[in-house]
């Protein structure tokens, strides 16, 4: 009785411990993260996608084209002659155009002769060919570009550009553009460095007609600093995010309030992350925010990775991986894969598996 008891016991103990070893390795693989890099060295500024194409801007290295059919890159640069500027801030598409923002103006690509033009703007001066945000109406075939000075259109239809001064209370910042997003079939909200205008498109924008503007002030983005410069725009059906800079000194502690905000388009305000905001993007009910802190003693921004943020319980999770480095200025979703534009290339994440939007319960 007591051998058959022994027997029966270390083969219990075996299948347990086979059990618990396969079950272990089920679970890690499971929750193991499929992250691809590209383009390393390359210090990575924005990544949109036209859904045949991914497009990538660097600072330095041009424009990188990856093709999901081919699954291989092609550069745009000054050492292979197919374009004459290496610096870029932004990137936007269509069907038929690809727009970079530089530098020194808006570069153009024309998908069917496959050749880049570049448009220089004559007011503004030198900062006014800095081109920081690009979004394009569709519907209104109208490409909207956020320059340092001023904001412009460009007509596709009557291939005509036009050019706003946007400046209030002789505060240049006010004029400085940072961000842009398309809210339905009506509204685009502006972020400025000083800042956010909400402009009806059926006004007059060169009249400020159908402009308003709102900044820390009246209870907007919580009054908290002396100017609120807006990164990024993402809208809901009943709410807004706002993504805001951190930048404040020893003389003045409280001038840019970094964080990520929520406006319910009514009258209430929340704040869900305290620091300057690089880029978010939305996937599913989680809000992927690439953050910095800013060291005040040291006047510098100190990256600060990735976190996710669940947009219904409000629950916070920092995602860290060693592939994953801490600079992140740019995020994009295309509906399978997350890319990350970093200092050191492009990371891809594979959500397929729904891994990593499940994270916050």
């Amino acid at each position: 009785m007591t051998k058959s008891f022994t027997l029966l016991s270390k083969i219990d103990t075996k299948v347990i411990f086979i059990f618990v070893f396969f079950f272990t390795v089920y679970i890690n693989n499971a929750q193991k993260i499929e992250i691809v890099k590209y383009l390393p060295k390359i210090k990575v500024t924005d990544i949109k996608n036209d859904r045949k194409d991914i497009w990538v801007t660097s600072e330095g290295d041009g424009i990188f084209k990856y093709s999901y059919k081919n699954k291989k890159w092609q550069n745009f640069s000054t050492n292979n002659k197919k374009i004459k500027q290496d610096f870029f801030h932004c990137i936007e598409t269509s069907y038929r155009y690809i727009w970079a923002g530089s530098t020194n103006g808006l570069y153009t690509y024309d998908k069917k002769r496959k050749k880049w033009n570049r448009k220089g703007f004559s007011k503004g001066g030198q900062f006014g060919n800095w081109i920081r945000s690009l979004e394009y109406d569709k519907k209104k075939r109208t490409l909207w570009i956020g320059r340092f000075r001023n904001l412009s259109k460009y007509d596709l239809r009557k291939k005509k550009y036009y050019s706003y001064d946007l400046t209030i209370k002789k505060n240049e910042k006010t004029n400085s553009i940072k961000s842009l997003y398309l809210d339905g079939d009506s509204l685009l909200w502006i972020g400025t460095e000083a800042g956010l205008y909400k402009f009806n498109k059926k006004g007059n924008i060169s009249k400020k007609r159908g402009l308003s503007f709102y900044d820390s002030k009246k209870n907007y983005f919580l009054n908290e600093g002396d100017q609120v410069s807006i990164t990024n725009i993402l809208t809901e059906q009943n709410s807004i995010w706002f993504g805001t800079d951190e930048f404040v000194t020893p003389e003045n502690p409280n001038f840019n309030i970094g964080g990520l905000y929520k406006f319910d388009r009514g009258i209430d305000w929340t704040k869900q992350i305290g620091n300057g905001i690089y880029d978010f993007e939305v996937v599913g009910n989680n809000i992927w925010v690439a953050s910095y802190q800013f060291d005040i003693k040291n006047k510098k921004q100190i990256p600060m990775g990735i976190t996710l943020v669940n947009r219904l319980t409000m629950e916070t999770f920092k995602l860290e991986d060693n592939e994953i480095p801490v600079i992140i200025n740019s995020l994009h979703f295309d509906g399978t894969y997350m890319w990350l534009g970093t200092n050191d290339g492009v990371r891809r994440i594979d959500l397929t598996n729904e891994i990593v939007p499940n994270f916050i319960k």
